[in-house]
Parts: structure tokens; sequence; C-alpha cells
């Protein structure tokens, strides 16, 4: 399927939704926090939100059925990975020879099999490529220009041969049979799905050093200029894809524990809050207090297997949670397709995901509209 006709078909359910509800551009867009001409643009196809979390505002002002909702995050999905195939091809530099149509790239290199290494990813030993000076952000919500963060897929297969990552939310390496790994994960690693569904995040720095909240896409560089740490929760958004026609199975998924340590003694910041309760399809739930922690289908949701493919893919949401530890962890998802198989391995940018308790420690909320950060009475 072309990149127009995706981008295509995800603005044609937009303009049913929106022309179902018997509200004017202006007005939806307003209730959906964006301007109307960027609503305009969207649902002529000229563009695809980065951010899903204002699809699904937009299509919960339209009063979308649960199944328009499925829908329309599937058409999002495919959308999305348009645009970010016609941004690649024009970045690419000029002159540089384009690939010959149906000849599969040449595989990496690979080292003779060797034991499989113990899963271990300290931040140190993150790839000097990935690391990025890190940004003081002084600026107010409405001022906040940064995407949001897609964490990178770090592949390994099951004979233990790692694979460099290519580009952010996409998995390449080889599978048992030497051939390309069948699928991709992108990750928003704050996937709340209602941009003011954002979280509690412990910082080392005073209330007055502390930029106001933000919502949506530009949370993950709110948290990143402060380094700051998810508290209690933190609820992570897997987006699995298929590269071909193929069926892949997504067998399981499991937690693995890199450090698990006391919490830092830091002060807690709120998010936005209000936000409801619903539960996504594919959703689950994983305990990372416990010695060994479990990813748990949520509110009695079936478990594994799920298939995908590349018109077809999934949306899994993990959800960790944390009481009395501050643990780094990642996720392992193992894949079976057509007699292969292999094991993908989920990190936040090549580092571990970061989730730690916050009990006791002081609690700071910002008001809407307000001009600093005041002490919660029951924090």
């Amino acid at each position: 399927m072309g990149s127009a006709k995706e981008i295509a078909e995800f603005a044609a359910l937009l303009r049913e939704l929106k022309q179902r509800s018997g509200l004017s551009y202006e007005g939806l867009a307003k209730r959906a926090h964006m301007s109307t001409s960027t609503l305009h643009r969207y649902c002529r196809g000229d563009g695809v939100p980065a951010d899903y979390a204002v699809v699904s505002r937009f299509a919960r002002l339209c009063g979308a059925t649960p199944d328009e909702l499925v829908e329309l995050h599937r058409r999002w999905v495919l959308a999305d990975a348009a645009r970010e195939r016609v941004r690649r091809v024009a970045a690419e530099p000029a002159g540089e020879p384009a690939e010959v149509a149906g000849k599969a790239p040449e595989p990496p290199s690979v080292q003779p099999s060797t034991p499989v290494a113990p899963p271990v990813l300290p931040e140190e030993q993150a790839a000097p490529g990935r690391r990025t000076a890190r940004r003081r952000w002084v600026l107010v919500a409405a001022a906040v220009a940064v995407v949001v963060a897609v964490a990178t897929a770090l592949t390994v297969d099951r004979e233990g041969r790692d694979a460099d990552p290519s580009a952010p939310g996409t998995a390449t390496a080889l599978a048992q049979d030497g051939a390309g790994v069948p699928l991709t994960v992108s990750t928003r690693t704050y996937g709340w799905d209602d941009p003011q569904c954002e979280g509690k995040y412990l910082i080392d720095r005073p209330p007055t050093d502390v930029a106001p909240p933000v919502m949506g896409q530009y949370v993950a560089g709110w948290v990143k200029a402060h380094r700051a740490v998810a508290a209690d929760e933190q609820r992570v958004a897997l987006t699995v894809q298929g590269t071909g026609d193929e069926t892949v199975v997504i067998e399981s998924m499991h937690v693995g524990v890199v450090d698990a340590s006391a919490p830092p003694a830091w002060n807690a910041y709120l998010g936005s809050s209000g936000c409801g309760g619903g539960v996504e399809t594919r959703s689950f739930d994983t305990d990372l207090d416990a010695g060994n922690p479990v990813i748990r289908p949520k509110a009695g949701q079936r478990g594994f297997p799920y298939k995908v493919s590349r018109s077809d893919p999934e949306v899994l949401y993990i959800t960790a949670h944390a009481d009395t530890h501050d643990v780094k962890w990642y996720v392992d998802l193992e894949w079976n397709s057509g007699g292969r198989q292999g094991t993908i391995r989920i990190s936040d940018h090549g580092t571990p995901f970061r989730t730690s308790g916050s009990r006791g420690r002081p609690v700071y909320e910002y008001l809407l509209g307000g001009t600093h950060w005041y002490r919660n009475a029951g924090g």
C-alpha cells in the first residue's frame, strides 16, 4: 500500500467522524486543543498528527464508537509510518543511488555465534552516537516544541547475536535463518492516551527550578530536560507492525530488571490530572517490586499470542508499577513467523526504562493558570 493511500484513508475516517458530529471545524479544533487550520490539514490528508493523543481526543469529541476508535488507531499507525517513510526518503543525501526494487538489502556481517551475554543494559554502555546534550527548559507549555521520544528497539536473536539498532522505533537484525526480522516496534515511553492524563515524576530539583508541566507530545522533552523519573507507575505504548504481508505471531513479552535500588530522596511533581480510567484493548500490568516481574493482561483481557502484519498492527500498552524500589527495566518481545523466531529487546533509546516509588516524598502541584508549584497538603 502506498504512502499517499494510507494517509488518505486515515483522513477519510477523520472527515467521516467530523461530519457525523455536526460540529464545525472551529468548534472541534477548539475543544481538541489545536488550531482550525491544523484540523483542516489532517482532514484533507495534508498532514498526520505526530501524537495519537490528539487523534483520540478528536474522535471522542465526535462520539466515535469503541470499534471506530480501534479502526482509527490502526489507520493512524499506518499513516504515521507512511509519513515517516516519506520523511526518510526526503532526507536521503542527493546523488545517493536508489535501492533497486525487489532487491533485498545485504544483511550485516555477523561474527561467529558466541554465548549469550547477561541481559544488562547499563546507561553508561549506551552507544555514544545516541547520547545528546541535555537542554535546560525554561519555557512554559505553550512554547515547548519537542517531538515525543521514540525508543530504540535493540534486537537479539535466540542464538545470542546482537544487532545494531537502526532508526528509532524500529528493530532490525538477523533471525535464526539469516533473514531480516519481519516486524518493527516503536515506543512511546509516556504513552498516556489523553493529553491531559500525565503522570507523577521524581525530580532532583526544588520547585523554583522546575518548569510548568506540559501535556501530550511535549512530555518527553520536559522529562528529559529535568532528568525526571516516572513515579509510582509508567505507561509505555508499543506499536508492533509487520514489515511485509506475512503474519508474525507475538508469542510473549517478558520484563527484565537491570537494577533495583531504594527510591531517590527527590521531590515528586504531578502532571495534569483529572483523566478518565478507561482501559484500552491490549493493556497489560507488571509489578516491578516483585522478585520476578510478570506481564499480565489487564481487566480480564486475553493474553498472548497476537498476530501482526504490515496492514494489521497492534498497540500494546504496558503499565509498570513501583512502590518500594527504583527500577531500571526493559522488555523482551518474542516473535515467530514461518518457522523463524527471535526476540526483540525494547528499551528507551538504548537505555533501560526507569520507574521509581515515591512513598513519603514531598508532592508538588501546578494549578491550571497558576504561576508556581505549591506543596500538596497530602504529600
